[in-house]
Formats: structure tokens, sequence, C-alpha cells
């Protein structure tokens, strides 16, 4: 078979030892379903020659702005930007965030080529101002490139894709942070042991997924990320989610019960992905992605909002020094006759990284405002998120977050209604520590998504939620997104005057039932977490034991963790 015709900034030798060219060289598909497919089954991949001509058509079919930078710009601006500068000793743009070039199975040359496109991207779009993935997608490109302003044409494409359906590349610090947390948010829900493991060993966990784009651009080697680039580029963002999952859940597989092999859990997994050829296929990578029952693309991209909405609150818009950024539960100024700093951090794990952001309010304590539902609700009305927190006179903890303003239940005329979403969870951290979270979530096939389309006329008691989607306190878990025996069904919330309940209305199950007679007597009423005989636990892996009594010097703790 003929070698491959590699352009001039290719090494040959690295490119025929990367990827084998035993592919098909042509592509006639033109159903995006059957496109999809055929990304994800690695059709090009084997082929250099066809590789390079899918980029060229996927990429000009890329809604742009009117005036995107073209390769005929490249060649006007170039020779003035670089100018006398050798190429190899060309600095960076600033957006790039001290983001090293990867080589990949590029020459001298072509690295060179890289450091002078970028420096041509910076010069056409100033708007950009953080923009750590592009060194690792303009590298990618110009492997398949004819020339460097081909190649600049390609990246100047994606990076003034206008569609807003299809988010591409992160251009903006907040764009970045706000896909870290929202990276983080989905690691809680799908990645859960894996979670657990970086809770463990990491002091702020939000470090660690805050490396999550590293470990796709620059870490993974080139016949992986040209992979994940493929589908990418059919698919779009949710790809870069659901393989950095899939990254976590083999790390976690191959390292759980192994001392990690530095004090850095970032830097192991950096090491993980960089040598990752010894544990997982690029196939097998891929499959394992698909195989995770993602939310849909709309639904993240509500998240999505929804954390830009909470960092914009902070002030968090430019890259600042990260000393405590998300965890704001601090060892030396943290204090509570409940938990300790340990557990909270449990419980901080576990919250919505948007809401991980804030200093945790106290509202509420027994042995401040007595055991009047009254006081309680006049404490907490105005606040959403809060915590709630119990302790027995056996000394065990459990608790709820509670993801609802408490003055809904003022909605109902006087009656018991319930709200809330599905982002409400209970937990128990003694003796054991244990969340227990809408078993819906970890099983899908319990219900079906259902279009937002069809749900628009929902009941008026049904939300709380505005109609700008960014202020939606559950953009992915609403009611509205699930075909449910009840509307009601992923609500967890209820409050009168003689109790407070933390139980979906429509199980038969016993609930979470609180009355102030019972509180100040000691006895918390039913137990929250257990379901009844033959019936399905509103919450996945509800446990059977009952709280004991609780402690009259501190039974209820509620904390805001809301914006003040």
């Amino acid at each position: 078979m003929d070698s491959p015709g590699y352009n001039c900034f290719v090494d040959k030798d690295k490119m025929d030892a990367a990827i084998q060219d035993l592919g098909p060289k042509e592509l006639s598909c033109t159903e995006l379903q059957e496109l999809k497919q055929l990304a994800r089954q690695g059709y090009w991949a084997r082929s250099y020659a066809l590789r390079g001509k899918v980029y060229q058509r996927l990429i000009r079919d890329i809604p742009c702005r009117t005036v995107t930078p073209d390769a005929s710009v490249y060649s006007d601006i170039v020779s003035k930007i670089v100018g006398k500068h050798s190429s190899s000793s060309l600095p960076l743009p600033e957006f790039v965030d001290n983001t090293q070039v990867p080589s990949y199975c590029l020459n001298t040359r072509g690295e060179s080529a890289v450091r002078k496109i970028l420096l041509c991207i910076a010069n056409q779009f100033p708007d950009i101002s953080f923009c750590p993935a592009l060194p690792s997608v303009v590298a990618l490109l110009l492997h398949y490139s004819i020339d460097e302003a081909e190649c600049f044409e390609k990246a100047c494409r994606i990076l003034a894709c206008n569609d807003p359906s299809k988010k591409l590349i992160d251009q903006s610090f907040l764009a970045f942070e706000s896909s870290c947390m929202t990276f983080g948010d989905l690691v809680n829900k799908y990645c859960q042991a894996a979670h657990k493991l970086m809770v463990a060993v990491s002091e702020d966990v939000l470090q660690v997924y805050a490396d999550w784009q590293r470990w796709l651009f620059g870490e993974l080697p080139l016949n992986y990320f040209a992979r994940v680039f493929d589908v990418f580029l059919v698919e779009g963002y949710k790809v870069l989610y659901r393989v950095a999952l899939a990254i976590l859940k083999f790390f976690h597989k191959v390292r759980a019960g192994q001392p990690l092999e530095s004090d850095n859990v970032k830097q192991d997994i950096r090491t993980f992905v960089k040598d990752i050829a010894k544990t997982v296929s690029p196939e097998k990578l891929l499959e394992k992605a698909f195989a995770i029952r993602l939310f849909s693309r709309k639904e993240i991209q509500l998240l999505q909002m929804a954390n830009e909405k909470a960092l914009k609150q902070k002030g968090i818009t430019v890259k600042q020094k990260r000393q405590f950024v998300h965890l704001a539960v601090h060892a030396e100024n943290f204090h509570s006759e409940i938990v300790s700093v340990k557990e909270m951090r449990d419980i901080w794990s576990w919250v919505p990284e948007r809401f991980a952001l804030c200093q945790p309010l106290l509202l509420f304590s027994s042995l401040q405002h007595g055991y009047s539902l009254t006081r309680f609700y006049f404490q907490c009305e105005g606040h959403e998120p809060t915590l709630l927190l119990i302790k027995t006179t056996q000394k065990e903890v459990c608790g709820a977050y509670l993801s609802t303003d408490w003055s809904e239940r003022n909605k109902f005329g006087g009656k018991l209604g319930f709200f809330g979403t599905g982002e409400c969870f209970v937990f128990r951290l003694q003796p054991e520590v244990q969340r227990y979270e809408w078993v819906v979530i970890k099983h899908p096939e319990l219900t079906k998504p259902v279009s937002l389309e069809t749900t628009t006329a929902a009941s008026p008691h049904c939300h709380s939620m505005s109609s700008d989607p960014a202020d939606r306190l559950s953009p992915f878990l609403a009611a509205r997104h699930f075909n449910l025996p009840s509307k009601t069904e992923s609500m967890f919330m209820a409050g009168g005057n003689d109790c407070l309940i933390v139980a979906p209305e429509a199980s038969a199950g016993p609930r979470c039932v609180l009355t102030p007679e019972e509180a100040a007597q000691g006895s918390p009423g039913r137990d929250p977490l257990r379901p009844t005989p033959n019936q399905p636990a509103p919450f996945s892996g509800a446990c059977p034991e009952k709280p004991g009594p609780m402690e009259p010097s501190s039974a209820l703790l509620l904390a805001s963790l809301g914006p003040p």
C-alpha cells in the first residue's frame, strides 16, 4: 500500500506509528444520524486522506458569523504579526493560559506553525479572553490541513460558530469555569464511586475537576484525541463531557484500592490519561462514554447557564488566584455542634457546584430558636437552597438538601402541598456517611424524558421557577422534563403549621414528618429513609434504620447555601 501523502508539518514515522492508514478513501453519507454512527464507529479514523476531507466538510458546514476570517486573511496578516521573530520563539497568546502546544505527530516546522496560527487568531479574535483548549485544536487540525492558511480558516470557523444550540469551544474564563462546575455536577450524578474517591484524596475536589478539559485537550494521545474530535465535530460539546466522565470511570476502576502514585491526584489523572493506551483502547473509551445515560443537551445547557449566573453573582468572571474559590467551608472558621469539618465537606461534595461557591449562613438552630415551626419558617423564608441537619441523642446525624424556598408552601392556601425539585436529597452522616437521592436519577428507565415543547402547559403550582432559564433552581431535574405518574413525583418538600415533610407526595411509604411537639420531646416522627414493604423507595438506596430521639441541645440546624 502506498504511503499516505502527509503534509509538510507531520513527522511521517510518528504518524505511521500512531495511526495506520488502512481505511476507506471516500464518504458518501449525508444524513446526520448516519454520520453520527460512522463518527462513533471510527469510519474515517484509519484514513489520513479521508479524515482530512471529512474535517474540511464538517467545518465548512458550521454556521458562522457574517465576517469570519478565512485563508486569505491569514496570508495577508501573518508576515506583519510574526515579523522577524523566529517561529520557535514566538510567544503564545495570553488566552491559552500558559498551555503548552502539544506536538502530537508534528515535526519542528509544524510546532512553529501552530504558534504562528495562534497569534494570528488572537489578532482576529480580540474578544477571546480564555481558551486553553485552542492549542490542541489547532495542532490537530494542522495534521489534516494543506497549509497554515487552511488550518487557520478551520480554527476560525470553529471559534466563530454562531449557532446558539451548538456550543463548541469555551472562549472566556466565565464559560470555562462554568463548564468545570457543570462537569463537577455530572460527576456527582454519574460517577459517584469516582467522586467519593476524589473527595477522599483532595482538599478541593473542584480543583481536580477544573482539569477536565486538559485531560482531553493536551493529555490524550493523538489517536484518542482525534477519535474524540471526530465525534465532537458531528455532535458538539456534550461529547467532551461524556469522554471525560468515561476517563474518570476508568481511572477509578484501575486505581480503586491502590495507593495514589503521588500526593497530587490531579497529576495522577494526567499521567493516567497520557498512558491511557495501557488501560483501554479508543474504541472502548468511546463505548464507555456513550453508554452513560447523560441528560439532554438542553438540560445541560440550562445547568451551564445556572452555573454561569452563580459565578457572575460571586464576581468570578475573569481568572484570579484560585485559593478556595469553590470550597466555602474553611476549617479555621467553621464550628458546629452537629457536624465536623470533614462531615461538612462530605455534604459540600454533594451540593450542586453553583451553590458550593457560597458560604453557608446559619438560619435556624433549635438551641437558639427553640422548636416552633412558625419561627422555623420565619427564619428560613427568602432563602434557597437550604441544608437541614438533625442530631439524635444516640449521636445519629441525618439531614436533607432542600432545593426550594420554604415560602412556596404559602401557595397552597393553608393546605399541605408539595413543591421542590428532583435535586433534593437526604443523607445520613452518623453512624456512617450515606447519601440517598431521587431514585429516577439512578434508574432513568423508570421514566422517559419529554420534550420541552409538550410540557409548557404545566399546572401553576408545580413550579416556582421564573421564565428565565438561568433563574431555574433545578434546570435538569424539573418535573416537566419527565413522564411521571404524578406531576408532584419529583417534589419532596411540604410544610404546614403542624408539620414539616421531606418526601414525595406520590410515595405511599413513610415520610420524614417533623412536628414541633415531637422535636421538643425528642422524638423525630417517622423514618425519612425507609420504604414500606413492596413499596419502592423515593430515594435510591433507602436504608431501614429509624433515627432515635433528637439531641435537645442541637437537634435542628438550617443553613442557607444560596447567594445573600
